[in-house]
């Protein structure tokens, strides 16, 4: 018999996915407000990744800005949104070509660490992620940056 571990919402986004632990990450990003109902499930056991993570989000769409900095995190994740029980669009995340204030430069002498401006980036690499700063010029991979 196959029961639910996690229960299914009537309005909202999942995002599926997710490489282990790295659930709180994608939190930190979509920053829930009071009212909100998240579910957060950790460590479940996947067939293509080995392990994974899923975030619920009842009530909520996320932005695409919200989807471009979780890709940031979670590269290969599925974005799902939920109306009435049914799944309505279900998309892989995109790293985008250009990212924009979703991230801190990892060089402490970039003029983004130091004045008050957006930060730019553009994607040298997806698998893995590198980014360049448009500032510095300096490349990264992700772990480097600070994602907002």
């Amino acid at each position: 018999m196959k029961h639910l571990k996690v229960d299914p919402i009537k309005e909202g986004t999942v995002i599926d996915h997710i490489p282990a632990n790295k659930a709180l990450k994608v939190i930190s990003i979509i920053k829930p407000v009071n009212d909100d109902i998240v579910t957060i499930g950790i460590n479940f056991s996947s067939k293509k990744f080995g392990r994974k993570d899923i975030v619920k989000i009842e009530g909520r769409e996320l932005t695409s800005a919200e989807v471009n900095t979780i890709s940031l995190v979670a590269p290969n994740a599925n974005v799902i949104i939920i109306r009435d029980y049914q799944v309505v669009n279900k998309r892989l995340v995109e790293i985008p070509d250009i990212i924009k204030g979703s991230a801190q430069c990892g060089n402490p002498k970039c003029i983004t660490n130091n004045e008050s401006m957006t930060t730019c980036f553009t994607t040298v690499s997806r698998d893995p992620v590198r980014l360049r700063c448009s500032y510095c010029e300096r490349i990264f991979d992700i772990d480097e940056l600070k994602v907002d």
